[in-house]
């Protein structure tokens, strides 16, 4: 790295531990961090006890100052704080607001962002997830320069990382977090030596990574394959997970394999939501004639339990159904 991208001045926004690999990258890299910003403090858990983000644990061991404004768009405090740092850059990683136009036009170099996809391809608060839940093979990150638009600006890095067959969106999680964190540090290196160009993404090949809701989570073995259910389940790990209903209670699916095919032709016909109990474990059919295992189940006010135990305690009719 050049002396000159090394005494570089930020600004770093950030909230959650995705965002921590980069903060350390930064300050290993020799960058001076005038500021960090993070969201404000919330309950976490389940006593809900007010505690630090991440990033701000992070920050205070640093003995950096940090700030956490509940709004920033208007925010005129905030402002004048940012314009008297006057920052070469404004380094965001999952930082949860929107940058108003003035922080945009602020700093130098700009506005750099680490986004967990390939852009343009999920745009979006949860690119991560959905790229699991979608099946694909491969994902990885991309900086670019920030602009009003939601995941819109201009391409500075990109880098790709496959996606394992049984990865789930919290074993990704870290894995793109300390990728994404040296290329960050590589990113302002070229800004400051002008060795990188902003590439205008195609807008015509984007897709959407919207915010997950509870009902992500619903199985719908209607619409839905075998091997769709269970790359959902993958994608929607922690949260929403995988559930569906038995005689009208929540039914938690906590682990599940799709069932190969030729053990699925010995299961027969795999009527949507029908249960098929063989030697102690549970199978589930799914759209396209597809068979789904449920290997650890958890019934509504119920304890988590494997589907032996579970059926051991809840025996099931043959004419079971589940959704």
């Amino acid at each position: 790295m050049t002396n000159a991208a090394r005494s570089l001045k930020l600004v770093f926004c950030g909230t959650p531990q995705f965002a921590v690999p980069t903060f350390g990258a930064l300050l290993a890299a020799g960058h001076a961090i005038a500021l960090v910003v993070s969201q404000p403090d919330r309950p976490v858990g389940r006593d809900r006890q007010i505690a630090p983000t991440p990033v701000k644990q992070a920050a205070l061991a640093a003995g950096l100052q940090v700030t956490q404004p509940e709004k920033i768009r208007n925010n005129q405090e905030f402002r004048e704080q940012l314009e008297a740092i006057a920052p070469d850059a404004i380094v965001v990683v999952a930082y949860g607001r929107i940058i108003p136009p003035w922080m945009l036009a602020l700093p130098r170099l700009g506005c750099i962002n680490l986004h967990a996809s390939l852009l343009p391809k999920y745009r979006g608060a949860a690119p991560i997830q959905w790229a699991i839940a979608m099946g694909d093979a491969f994902t990885g990150n991309t900086t670019m320069l920030l602009e009003e638009g939601l995941d819109t600006g201009p391409i500075l890095l990109q880098q790709t990382l496959e996606i394992a067959p049984d990865q789930t969106a919290a074993d990704l999680f870290p894995v793109l977090a300390d990728a994404g964190a040296p290329l960050v540090v590589e990113t302002l290196a070229g800004l400051a030596d002008e060795t990188i160009q902003p590439q205008p993404q195609n807008h015509e090949g984007a897709t959407f990574a919207p915010l997950l809701n509870r009902e992500d989570g619903r199985m719908d073995f209607v619409a839905r394959s075998a091997t769709e259910l269970y790359n959902r389940w993958r994608g929607f790990q922690p949260w929403p997970g995988a559930f569906t209903a038995l005689h009208g209670k929540k039914l938690i699916v906590h682990r599940m394999a799709v069932v190969h095919e030729n053990f699925a032709e010995q299961l027969g016909v795999a009527a949507s939501g029908s249960v098929r109990i063989e030697n102690h474990r549970l199978f589930v059919g799914c759209a396209g004639d597809t068979w789904l295992e449920f290997l650890e189940v958890q019934l509504e006010g119920k304890k988590r339990l494997d589907a032996a135990q579970f059926l051991h305690g809840n025996p099931l009719a043959a004419d079971a159904r589940l959704g």
